[in-house]
């Protein structure tokens, strides 16, 4: 039976344009090619653990704008259930602008979730029943903290996807297991990966990983501490690399994987998504390495 799991947060689109060089200031680039994909820290994550073979629900803004609708089909295509936060927003969605140069850098312009309402709604609790993994990314916070909250009452772990600090983190941490963030996640007082680490801990996070591009992860646990090797591929676009390891991990630590070989296996399928243009192209290569589940 497939791993359910929710994912609580941002949805946009991203415009890809594939780019020489970026452009200087007030001057023009030719792109060599365009795409047009969904985005968003919980959305690719949630897409991602769908194409792993779960069972996600995503908790996010679509609304009722003519471009909500290219968020819909998306999710629909990979079979992502919508849980629609403010489904009579009629605004243009969230948009992202990402350019992407030859090395696989990119620029993003984005326009995230500030601008965009997610009324006070309860959190349901029939979905909430069956879920074996909750991801949070720290964006619509009320929502995030709402979700999080009730997943600890009924002991359903809970994991944040922290790529920055963001006003509300304090209290959202108080009912997070897992915490995985990136080097440009700085807690207050924090100005070193040591201290980062030392901060959540006093927060009663259980296990702690830190992200860093194509250097290992760092981890640390009640158990163990050490760090995660990431493999080494020519990377095509970096682009959601970071989205993608997220939702890698909640699948494999929902269908049993203790918490270094869930990040081993993230960092695997992460550095495999960054062989490929766009966020999806990755998955068909599993067809030659086929998941598998593991009891811890």
């Amino acid at each position: 039976m497939a791993a359910h799991g929710i994912f609580v947060g941002l949805s946009t689109i991203d415009v890809i344009y594939d780019v020489d060089h970026f452009p200087a200031p007030n001057s023009k680039v030719a792109a060599n090619d365009q795409d047009l994909f969904i985005g968003g820290p919980a959305t690719n994550a949630a897409i991602t653990f769908s194409l792993l073979g779960g069972k996600p629900s995503l908790i996010t803004v679509v609304g009722r704008h003519t471009l909500a609708d290219v968020i819909r089909k998306e999710l629909r295509t990979h079979s992502v259930r919508l849980i629609d936060l403010n489904p009579d927003f009629q605004e243009v969605p969230a948009i992202s602008s990402v350019a992407i140069d030859r090395t696989g850098n990119r620029n993003v312009v984005s326009a995230n979730a500030m601008r965009v309402p997610a009324p006070p709604t309860e959190v349901d609790l029939k979905v909430l029943h069956h879920a074996r993994i909750v991801l949070v990314d720290g964006h619509y916070m009320e929502r995030c903290q709402a979700w999080s909250r009730a997943a600890k009452t009924q002991g359903v772990p809970v994991v944040l996807d922290a790529g920055s600090w963001k006003e509300g983190t304090e209290e959202l941490l108080k009912n997070i297991d897992t915490v995985i963030c990136s080097s440009d996640f700085l807690p207050p007082g924090c100005r070193k990966q040591s201290d980062i680490f030392d901060y959540l801990k006093t927060r009663g996070v259980v296990n702690i990983a830190m992200t860093r591009g194509s250097d290992p992860v760092l981890f640390s646990s009640r158990s163990s501490s050490g760090s995660v090797r990431v493999p080494h591929v020519k990377a095509i676009d970096t682009l959601g690399a970071g989205d993608v390891f997220h939702g890698a991990f909640c699948y494999f630590a929902s269908i049993g994987h203790k918490f270094d070989s869930a990040l081993g296996e993230a960092a695997r399928i992460a550095a495999e998504s960054c062989r490929f243009r766009g966020p999806r192209a990755w998955a068909d290569s599993l067809v030659k390495n086929p998941v598998q589940s593991r009891t811890s």
